[in-house]
């Protein structure tokens, strides 16, 4: 990874390690914008680039750090208007989330039920509303 690549640094490492080991030699533009607005988590934030540069990677990668940091479970969810794009981004983060620790489910009309049913054994939502006075 580049000296200059500052964004880099900020993700876990673990991270890091998959970066390096999938051939990565740099991170793209969009990343290395969104990863210090993102890595907190303490605001909304749209990416917003062409096809095909690194959009996904650059929500998912510093998200996937600011989980990793929490003392609590966490949850992400990705929403995408297509299957093919939810089923290449699953095999894309099923890797990387397998090495940490972090399950991956894809979720959409061509999903078997029992995949969807071990999603919701093994993940507990809470929802909080707020009291109206």
């Amino acid at each position: 990874m580049a000296e200059s690549s500052t964004s880099f640094y900020r993700l876990d490492e673990r991270i890091q390690r998959y970066i390096w080991a999938e051939g990565w030699e740099s991170l793209r533009d969009a990343q290395e914008a969104a990863i210090p607005l993102i890595i907190n988590a303490d605001r909304d934030v749209i990416v917003a680039a062409a096809t095909a540069t690194g959009k996904t990677e650059a929500a998912f990668l510093p998200a996937l750090t600011h989980m990793l940091q929490l003392d609590e479970p966490g949850l992400i969810v990705y929403i995408s208007p297509l299957k093919a794009l939810i089923n290449d981004q699953f095999d894309r983060f099923d890797r990387l989330c397998e090495q940490l620790d972090i399950p991956v489910w894809p979720w959409h009309g061509d999903i078997s039920a029992s995949i969807k049913t071990g999603f919701s054994a093994n993940v507990t939502v809470y929802c909080s509303l707020p009291r109206v006075a």
